[in-house]
C-alpha cells in the first residue's frame, strides 16, 4: 500500500466534458467490465478507451483522458519512509492489480519505484489478485520461498489468497501497524 486512490476523481474530471454528473457517469464505468479487462491485460489501451468513450457517449482525447484517469493517486508517506528504511535490508517486491496508464503515470512515476527489486503487473501477468497465478510470478521474480515473502494489501481477500500460497498475509490498516506487524515476523525498520 504505496498510496491511497480514489475513482471519483476520474468522473469528477470527465463528467463537465461529457455533459453526465459525476455519479451517472462512475455508475457507467463501474457498471462495465472495462476496468477489470484492462487490469486484467485483456484488451489494449486504445481499446478501453473507446469503450469508457462510447459509455460515456463522449470521444475523449486521449492525453485529457490519460491525465484524468492517472490523477486518483495520494501518497501514503509513512509507508514511503518504510520502504526506503527496508530497501538494502530484504528483497522488496511490488504486486499490483493495475493497468498499464496507471502503472506508467502513477505507479512508475513515484520516486521510491525504483526501489523495489521486482514488480508483477496483473496487466502483464493476465491474472488478477488473488490469483494465485500473480503471487506465483512474484515469488519467481524474488527467487523466493512464499514462506520467506510478507504480501500486504488492503484487501482482505487478497490477503488471504497470498496466505494460501504459504506467504505471510498481512492487512494493511496503516502505516504504523505494518511496523508492528513487521517487527512481529523479525523485520526491524
Amino acid at each position: 500500500m504505496l498510496c491511497t486512490f480514489d475513482n471519483g476523481r476520474i468522473a469528477a474530471a470527465l463528467a463537465p466534458v461529457c455533459g453526465l454528473s459525476p455519479g451517472e457517469l462512475a455508475r457507467r464505468i463501474q457498471g462495465s467490465d472495462l476496468p477489470r479487462a484492462y487490469e486484467a491485460g485483456e484488451i489494449p489501451s486504445p481499446v478501453f478507451l473507446a469503450g469508457i468513450s462510447a459509455l460515456c457517449g463522449c470521444a475523449f482525447e486521449e492525453s485529457f483522458f490519460v491525465r484524468a484517469f492517472s490523477d486518483i493517486f495520494t501518497p501514503i508517506p509513512g509507508t514511503w519512509q518504510l520502504v526506503r528504511e527496508l530497501e538494502g535490508r530484504v528483497r522488496l517486491g511490488l504486486l499490483s492489480n493495475t493497468n498499464p496508464w496507471h502503472f506508467e503515470h502513477g505507479i512508475r512515476a513515484t520516486p521510491i519505484f525504483p526501489l523495489f527489486e521486482a514488480v508483477t503487473l496483473s496487466f502483464e501477468v493476465g491474472a488478477l489478485k488473488p490469483d494465485r497465478r500473480i503471487f506465483e510470478d512474484i515469488l519467481a521474480k524474488l527467487d523466493l520461498p512464499p514462506e520467506a515473502c510478507a504480501f500486504v494489501d488492503d484487501i482482505p481477500a487478497f490477503v488471504e489468497g497470498a496466505r494460501r500460497l504459504g506467504m505471510h498475509g498481512i492487512p494493511f490498516t496503516g502505516p504504523e501497524a505494518l511496523r508492528t506487524a513487521l517487527r512481529g515476523l523479525g523485520l526491524e525498520a
